[in-house]
Order: structure tokens, then C-alpha cells, then sequence
């Protein structure tokens, strides 16, 4: 179980995951919170938040994980006991035209905070991650697939380091509950990509639930995966959504199918074909297990990933992706992207 005075690092804290954990970790008036993040408007957000909310005791701090002195000085200075890593690039189609910066953010980022957590004797690293990291079709995907890889290889019994594997949270930020709310508001229509498009939906509190149970699970070097409802067609959650507002299709708001967009996969899955599962103490949560990882072959995979990145050599990062993670499939709009390189 967590010590309940212990100094806690949360990244990505202004954000919806992010900023919901903070304000549930801040309840307890003994911890003392780090709240990091690259958006300056994100961060005073959730600091005014904790400040109205009688929490003077926390320092917010501006930057990223990739700032290695920076990270080096809150180690130093903070000494954080966990460090719940919520910071991410989620939007898939956005992410799709922007490979290079999702990977050095989603899976470079993870991979620094991973040794700056070792280096600084943490107790323990949750990072939050998603479905979308299982068979991946989008370079989110597969961000998020390599950071698991970084968890599975860097954990140890000094630092206990696990993932959290969740599906999409109503309300976060790259959810389409916002847009739809936003289009119904507007009248419509109503825009949904394809009309078998399934999810794994959770709540914010769900997400949140499902963060601090992991974390406070004694594992080290496991992904969780908390027991969630079936999937569910996107089209039934706009129909509803409808419906709430009192309002029919199509007499008062029109759906239209836009067609599946750059990354997106019709459903998603929450285990690839060589992953089972096995429970845990905590009924809410069991652990994946799947292949073991060369932790040399993935430190030097890694390191060449890096170098693509520095040099902006997207068909080799692209290469190196496609033999860390063969289940990954680059979507059309990343091989158009890579088409100049190759010719």
C-alpha cells in the first residue's frame, strides 16, 4: 500500500486524466503534489483548482518530461515517491500527420521519466495507457505500445514500475463526447466515422478508480487491465445522447457518417493474440501477460529510435517500429507521409 505522506509526481496534471487524478490525490492533505505540464494554461487551471480547494501545499511546474534537467532538479529537489505519468499525445488522426512528435513525446518521454525515476529511487511509476496500444494502426498506438515495452523492461525491485491499460474515457480530452455534445448544442449533424464503430467506454471516475487501484497493487513490470463493459457502437452513444436532449434522428438532428479517419481501427481490442490474463488481489484489475522483453535488444532499438527522431528520418522510425512491434500496421495517410523519403 502507498505511504500516505509520501511526494507525488503526476504528469500531464492539467489535463482531463491528469487534472481528475490531482484533485483525487490532493483529498488526502498529507501528500504533497508536483503537478507537471507543458501547457501553461492547463497548469493554472489545476493549480487555481487545489488553491480554491485549500491545497496551498503543491508546486506546479511548467515543462515536459523530455527536459532532462528539469526532471534531474524536481528528483533532486522533490524526491517523489510515485509518479503517476498521465502526459500524452491522444489525438489519432491529428497524431497521424505528426509521427515523429508523438513518438518522441508518448514513447521517448515515457522511456526518460522511466530512468529519472530509477535514478532518483522512486518507489513506484504508473503510466497510463490504452487499447489503442493492442494490434496498433495508429502511431498513437503504437506510442503508447513501445511505452508499455519501456515499463515491462526498465521495472525493478527498487522502482516498481506498471502500466494501466484503459479504453476511452467519456469526457477526456480526444473523446467524442465533447463533440457530440458540442453538435447536438448546434443542431447537428451529428458526425460519426463508420456505423459499426465499437469502443471500450469508461467514465472519468472509472479511469481515475482504475489508476489508483494499479498503483497501489505491489506488481512490478505488469500491465493492468481493469474489467470493463462491453464495447459499445459509437452510433448508440450519439443516438443517446440525442435522445437525452429530448431531441429524435432525423427529424431534429441528423447523423452522417464521415467515413473511419487516419489511425482509427473499427473496434478495438483490449489483449492481442499473444497476451492472456490472470488476476490480481484486487478484483477490479487483472494483469496482462504476454511476451517477455530482450531488455538489450530493447535499449538498443530504443536508442536508434531516438536517433530517427533527432534526424526526423520517419521511414526508419517507422522501420525500427515495424520490428519492435510486427502487429503494428501504419495507416495510408503515414506511408504518404513516408513516400518522399522512399522514393
Amino acid at each position: 500500500m502507498q505511504d500516505m505522506h509520501e511526494t507525488i509526481l503526476v504528469t500531464g496534471a492539467g489535463g482531463s486524466i491528469g487534472s481528475a487524478l490531482t484533485e483525487a490525490l490532493a483529498r488526502t492533505p498529507s501528500r504533497f503534489l508536483i503537478l507537471l505540464d507543458h501547457s501553461e494554461q492547463n497548469l493554472h487551471d489545476v493549480h487555481m483548482r487545489l488553491l480554491a480547494a485549500g491545497r496551498a501545499d503543491h508546486a506546479a511546474v511548467l515543462g515536459d518530461v523530455l527536459d532532462r534537467p528539469l526532471v534531474a532538479e524536481i528528483f533532486e529537489r522533490y524526491r517523489p515517491a510515485t509518479i503517476y505519468h498521465a502526459a500524452a499525445f491522444k489525438h489519432v488522426p491529428l497524431m497521424e500527420s505528426n509521427p515523429i512528435a508523438v513518438i518522441r513525446n508518448n514513447a521517448l518521454g515515457t522511456w526518460e521519466l522511466a530512468k529519472a525515476a530509477v535514478a532518483g529511487a522512486a518507489e513506484r511509476l504508473l503510466v497510463i495507457s490504452t487499447d489503442k496500444a493492442v494490434n496498433p494502426r495508429s502511431i498513437m498506438g503504437a506510442s503508447k505500445r513501445l511505452a508499455e515495452l519501456v515499463v515491462l523492461r526498465m521495472s525493478g525491485s527498487r522502482t516498481k514500475i506498471n502500466a494501466v491499460r484503459l479504453g476511452n474515457v467519456l469526457g477526456s480530452q480526444g473523446s467524442v463526447l465533447p463533440l457530440f455534445q458540442s453538435q447536438i448544442a448546434h443542431g447537428g449533424p451529428v458526425t460519426v466515422t463508420h456505423s459499426e464503430a465499437r469502443r471500450f467506454f469508461m467514465t472519468l471516475q472509472e479511469a481515475v478508480d482504475s489508476i489508483l487501484a494499479a498503483a497501489a497493487l505491489d506488481d512490478a513490470g505488469a500491465i493492468f487491465l481493469p474489467e470493463m463493459n462491453e464495447p459499445l457502437k459509437v452510433l448508440d452513444l450519439a443516438r443517446l445522447m440525442i435522445h437525452e436532449e429530448g431531441l429524435y434522428t432525423p427529424r431534429d438532428v441528423e447523423i452522417l457518417f464521415t467515413g473511419l479517419r487516419p489511425g482509427d481501427k473499427l473496434a478495438e481490442q483490449l489483449l492481442s493474440e499473444k497476451e492472456v490474463t490472470e488476476p490480481t488481489s484486487d478484483a477490479r484489475l487483472r494483469r496482462v501477460i504476454g511476451p517477455p522483453v530482450d531488455p538489450a535488444a530493447l535499449d538498443a532499438s530504443l536508442a536508434r529510435i531516438a536517433e530517427s527522431v533527432r534526424e526526423r528520418q520517419l521511414a526508419s522510425l517507422v522501420g525500427e517500429l515495424g520490428e519492435l512491434i510486427p502487429e503494428y500496421t501504419p495507416s495510408e495517410t503515414l506511408l504518404r507521409l513516408m513516400a518522399p523519403a522512399l522514393a
